[in-house]
């Protein structure tokens, strides 16, 4: 699909309380990571837009036309919206590589996960029920959820289509009123999402999208007193400012945040298994994922063997055009983001790490052009170096050794962050063990990386607070009630004969 094809008739205009319209914001151009040619020229959201889709939000969750649908007729909705997005599939795929330069092969992933995730929570709301209490009296009791009113979704880059629906799904199914902020450097398929969902019938005003500076419209969107969550995914950073806000105001906030994965390989893994899920864990996605496996540590009586190993893998990897079915590595999202990993790779060097492949821009392709890094390995590094310890967030991997379980897990958990980890080992009582021993929120045993909307993601530490996904995820957008059903046949003893 061609660039001027996918692009005609695109319209930049915004989503702002059921209008599509120019933001008040300053316009600015979406780049296109391989080459930087201009995707679209993109109407930005403005203060005055936030504040508009706030207002026409909370006007829209308490009309009957939404929250007051029955369960089921919400979730026709959340359907057509998943059949929308898989009829628009290869176009949300191509906006989405266009976006962040992720090959085509992964969006295309990322874009039926989306899918997934609607009918997921269309499911999940025909089929959750509310609980009747054990009675401890002369009445009923039982226990509701409503919805919160207005959510505030702030999505990242690195996912943008799968990482909307994860929030706009359970929001939307339980209820609630979302306005949409897609990062600022990828709102293409944000945009079509929206679209999507209007056709499908989710009623006027109930969702905006609003792109441009999170600068801006987030602090709006988290201070206003009428939004009553917030939904973010992005760094620790930024997430540590929105709770604090969030605490001024005593509003729930699910905050996914940074990480800095260990992935741990034991003497008896299966080591072409453990290779190759090694390399996908921190070289898929070029590395910008806050699950990325990106620090590894290895058995010492394997360690030689596994590294050379896992060296000729990184380098056999494709880096090229996102377009190419074969590309395993894309660009990264900005000449800004490259920049920063290539200041973390020098880094590492400094401290004493030994270069053992990548460390630079691959030549020739017409790769010069875009945004590239190689895959790249260090080792000779201690747990407690900066490019160790610090979120690089792309395609850089720290090598380690270890000798025994109980130091192996004191590095591993000698981190701010707790999102994810990796085991390799035959030993199921080990891997238990390891596995509840590691302080993270989400643990992958002889695989890596593998995802299923209905299981609860989160993490631990300063990796975030809340969980998303599984049946579990749609009840974090409501507020639960308690309703007592008096059936005593006399008046309350207590107020006697009136």
């Amino acid at each position: 699909m061609s660039h001027q094809d996918l692009l005609q008739g695109f319209s930049s205009d915004i989503l702002v309380g059921g209008e599509w319209r120019a933001g008040t914001g300053k316009r600015y151009q979406s780049l296109y990571p391989a080459d930087e040619s201009v995707n679209a020229e993109i109407a930005a959201a403005g203060a005055d837009d936030a504040v508009e889709a706030v207002e026409a939000a909370d006007a829209a969750w308490r009309r009957a036309d939404w929250a007051g649908l029955k369960p089921h007729q919400r979730a026709a909705v959340l359907h057509r919206v998943a059949d929308g997005i898989t009829q628009r599939a290869e176009a949300l795929a191509h906006l989405q590589r266009r976006d962040n330069g992720k090959p085509i092969s992964e969006t295309r992933a990322l874009v039926a996960s989306a899918a997934g995730t609607f009918r997921y929570f269309a499911s999940c709301l025909e089929t959750l029920e509310e609980t009747l209490t054990p009675s401890r009296g002369d009445y009923l009791t039982m226990s509701v959820h409503e919805p919160l009113g207005v959510v505030a979704a702030i999505t990242p880059w690195n996912s943008p289509i799968a990482s909307d629906a994860q929030k706009l799904a359970p929001a939307l199914a339980a209820g609630n009123a979302v306005v949409l902020k897609p990062a600022e450097v990828t709102p293409l398929a944000s945009l079509e999402l929206g679209r999507i969902c209007e056709a499908a019938g989710v009623p006027r005003g109930v969702l905006s999208v609003l792109p441009g500076k999170g600068s801006v419209i987030g602090d709006i969107l988290v201070r206003h007193p009428k939004v009553k969550k917030v939904a973010f995914t992005g760094g620790t950073e930024v997430g540590r400012g929105i709770a604090r806000l969030a605490a001024e105001k005593l509003m729930p906030v699910s905050l996914e945040l940074g990480g800095k994965s260990p992935t741990i390989v034991f003497e008896d893994a299966d080591i072409d298994h453990a290779v190759a899920g090694v390399l996908y864990g921190i070289f898929s996605s070029s590395g910008e994922s806050c699950i990325a496996g990106s620090r590894l540590f290895v058995h010492k009586a394997i360690f030689d063997t596994f590294v050379e190993r896992l060296v000729a893998g990184a380098k056999q990897l494709r880096v090229g055009d996102p377009l190419r079915e074969d590309t395993q590595m894309g660009p990264l999202v900005t000449s800004a983001h490259r920049d920063s990993i290539e200041r973390y790779v020098a880094i590492g060097l400094e401290e004493g790490g030994r270069l053992l492949c990548g460390g630079e821009r691959p030549a020739g392709d017409g790769r010069e052009k875009g945004y590239f890094y190689q895959p790249t390995i260090i080792a000779g590094l201690t747990n407690q170096a900066r490019m160790v310890q610090e979120e690089i967030f792309g395609p850089v991997l720290a090598v380690l050794p270890f000798e025994n379980e109980a130091d192996l897990l004191a590095e591993a958990n000698d981190s701010v962050y707790g999102l994810a980890a990796g085991i390799w080992t035959r030993d199921f009582k080990r891997a238990w063990r390891v596995g509840r021993a590691l302080e993270t929120g989400t643990v992958w045993i002889n695989t890596y990386k593998q995802f299923s909307i209905s299981t609860p993601f989160g993490g631990w530490k300063e990796s975030g607070m809340g969980r998303e996904k599984g049946r579990l995820g749609l009840l974090e957008y409501t507020n639960q009630k308690s309703l007592y059903w008096g059936l005593n046949e006399n008046p309350l003893a207590w107020a006697g004969r009136v």
